[in-house]
Parts: C-alpha cells; structure tokens; sequence
C-alpha cells in the first residue's frame, strides 16, 4: 500500500540539505509502496531518532531493518540511519546510509547533489580518489552549470596528477562563474596558472594569468601573471609534481631584449619585488647601455627600501650607473638629432635611452619615427610605442599601438592593455 503522508511526511532533513526532505515522493514520482507492518516499525524508528535514548534506537533499527523488506521501506529506512548516524558522529554509517539512498533510485534529483556531494567529500578525505571522481562527475552530470562543482573537480583531477583535464574543469569553472555574473575568486585564477604552468600549458596560462591581474590587480599578481608569461617565452621547465596556490616559475627568455621588456611592465605594475628584482634589472639595463634607466631602477629601489645602499653589491653597481647617466642625459639632443636622419637601428636607440630617462612622450615620438624606416622590427617598436604612450598618459593611442602588436610579444602587450584599464589618463612624463 501507499505511504500515508499523514505518518511519513516530513520524516527527516538531511543536514547540508536547503530544503526539508519527506519520505513521500514528489508528485513527479510515484508514491512510496510500503506495507503496514513496514511504516509501524519504520514510525517507532522515527520517534525513536527524534530522542536520545541510544539503546532505544537500537532495537528500533534491528526491528525496522527486519521488517523493511520492500525497495521503499529500506529507502526511508536508510534516511532514519543517516540522521541516527549523524547524530552520533558515526562518519560510516552515514557513508552508508548515504549510499543506501542513492542505490536506491528513489532520492529526488533535487536532493540527489547534496548527497553526492557528501559522498564525494569523504571519498576525497579517505584518498579513495578514483570514487569521488566517480561521483564528481555524476554532480557534474547532474548540475553542469555549477561553478563550484567544476571548481572541485578540478582540484580532485590535479590531486590526481590529470593537469590537462584539471586545467580545462578549472576553465569551465571560471565561465561558468562569469557568465552567472559572480565574481570569480581569486584563488581558482591562482590554481588555474599554476596547474598550466606545471603542465607545460603555456598559452593557458598565460590567459589565466592574464585574467588574474584584470580581475585582482594587486602587485604580487602582476608578478607571477608575468612570470608565467616570461617562462611561456623560455625553454619549456621541467614538469613538477603537486599543484601550489601559485606558479613556480624562474626561467629566462632567449630573447633578452624581451626580457627587459618584461621587466618594464613589471616596474610599470609595482610588482618588481627584493633586491634581486633589482639589481638583476639594473644589471640588465647596464649591460644594454641603458644607464639612465638603470639609475632610474636602483635609485627606485633604494627609495622602496628594496636595495641597501650599505650592501657592496648595491655600491657598485649604483656606482657603475651613475656617472654614465648624467653622461648619457647631456647626449640625448645628439641622438635624437642623429635618429632624425639615420637607421632604424639609430632610431630606436634614441627612442629607448629617452624612455629610460621617463621622457615618454618624446620616446613615443621617436619610436613613431623608427616605424617609418626600413628595416625596423614593428611588434618590437609598436609594443614600446604603446608602453611609453602609456606611461606618457596618451591611453587611447597606446591602445592602437598595442593592438598592433603580433607574434610573441602580442601577449605583452596585451598585458599592457590590461593595465591602461586602471590607469587616469593624465601626463606621467
């Protein structure tokens, strides 16, 4: 016979659950088939779940088991288990009882999630990995436009050591969540650049991080944003096993007049970080003859108390670039006297020393001119162009300049657009 709802309606609610849960199916199932003796038992087992008396509840539960012999009954019965078990911290007959339920078929599929989930969770903390993939997937199944379900399924497939899958489930999480309108937190950002960059993904890491710093502009960000990319434009790093919060990431670029580029935007970000940021820009800038922007980075240094000015090392090459600052400041008419009518190699050259003594605007104008000449490499110059007129305050012409920029440095400048977007478009220079 049929369940009367006036003596199992409202049986139990599952703790985690926003809804109550009732032993009388919804009107889009059929109504439960238990027999007398089967809801007598089953209702002594309810009251008895209601107190405290565990020896009661006992011999409640081996009458009950007893007499549950159809589908239905063991399907309440199994849900009376579940709240005896939660109600003494019995983690496994909750498992149980959880797994009763779901084998069962008759659970709503408005309720079938949270018990899933549950589920998954201790499969998760017992290292019973492959069943709570099995059982993330059904939610996933179940609910694909959940964000947070993607989100945990790709820890779980990181966890265990499926980087590709992982990268894509922390994909969809991240779409799923911005198409809903939420904000996206910042820790699945983090996750998903450190899964690509461990697994070798380097494009989608790139766009990660680069979706970091749009959502989460914070110094620290902008650092490992472009880290990431600098090691996308390196030798490919040996694979690392885990999943940090962030990216690990040291590797050089072939390309060293790339890499002062990315520096560039880094000091631009705030995100150059300790003396070895520092002095490793200086040294660089010294090296390619750009003293007055090696002064330029020493000096900030010392003022961010990043450098101290007592250390040897810091003595020398502050030494090292001074002088040849001021030397190089009182040549700058001659060059650009000598890029008006010269190569594009001697255009550039100008171009880049008046950047390096913060005269954007004017670096912007020799750069415009070096475009014009033959020979001149345009994604290097136009992805300069666009830095200095942005640091110059002329957004909307930075924003031309850096969309022109195509091949490996289009994902600099692309950066470089993220970060016009929270700059005031006032003269810096």
């Amino acid at each position: 016979m049929a369940a009367s709802k006036v003596a199992l309606a409202g049986l139990i609610a599952l703790a985690g659950l926003t809804t109550p849960v009732s032993a009388q199916a919804p009107q889009s199932q059929r109504a439960l088939s238990i027999s007398a003796s089967e809801r007598n038992a089953l209702v002594a087992l309810q009251t008895a779940a209601a107190g405290s008396d565990r020896a009661a509840q006992d011999a409640a539960l081996a009458a009950a088991r007893t007499a549950a012999q159809g589908p239905d009954a063991r399907y309440v019965l199994a849900r009376l288990e579940f709240q005896i078990a939660q109600s003494r911290g019995d983690a496994q007959g909750q498992a149980a009882a959880v797994d009763a339920m779901v084998a069962s078929g008759l659970v709503p599929p408005s309720e079938l999630p949270p018990l899933l989930a549950n589920q998954a969770s201790r499969a998760y903390s017992a290292g019973q990995f492959e069943r709570a993939d099995a059982l993330l997937a059904q939610m996933a199944q179940l609910q694909p436009n959940d964000a947070t379900i993607a989100a945990d399924y790709a820890q779980l497939k990181a966890r265990r050591g499926q980087r590709a899958e992982a990268v894509t489930w922390i994909g969809r999480a991240i779409e799923l969540q911005t198409a809903a309108g939420q904000a996206v937190p910042e820790s699945w950002y983090l996750r998903a650049a450190a899964l690509a960059y461990d697994g070798q993904m380097m494009p989608q890491g790139v766009a990660f991080a680069r979706a970091l710093v749009s959502a989460y502009p914070t110094p620290t960000n902008w650092r490992d944003a472009l880290l990431v990319y600098r090691a996308s434009q390196s030798p490919p790093p040996p694979p690392r096993t885990g999943s940090g919060e962030r990216p690990n990431v040291t590797p050089r670029p072939a390309d060293a007049q790339l890499d002062l580029d990315i520096k560039r935007a880094m000091r631009a970000a705030g995100a150059l970080e300790g003396e070895r940021d520092y002095l490793e820009f200086a040294d660089q800038l010294a090296t390619a003859n750009q003293m007055g922007e090696a002064k330029a980075v020493v000096d900030e240094g010392l003022s961010r108390g990043m450098l101290d000015a007592g250390e040897a090392a810091v003595r020398q090459i502050q030494t090292r670039v001074t002088a040849a600052a001021t030397r190089g400041r009182a040549g700058l008419a001659g060059l650009r006297t000598r890029a008006a009518s010269g190569t594009a190699a001697q255009a550039l050259a100008a171009a880049d020393a008046f950047y390096g003594y913060g005269q954007y605007a004017e670096a912007a104008t020799l750069y415009q001119a070096t475009l014009q000449k033959s020979g001149s490499d345009a994604n290097l110059v136009n992805l300069r162009l666009g830095a200095a007129l942005a640091l110059a305050g002329r957004r909307a012409e930075a924003e031309t300049a850096l969309h022109a920029v195509t091949g490996p440095r289009a994902d600099l400048a692309a950066f470089w657009l993220v970060w016009l977007t929270r700059q005031p478009q006032s003269p810096t220079s």
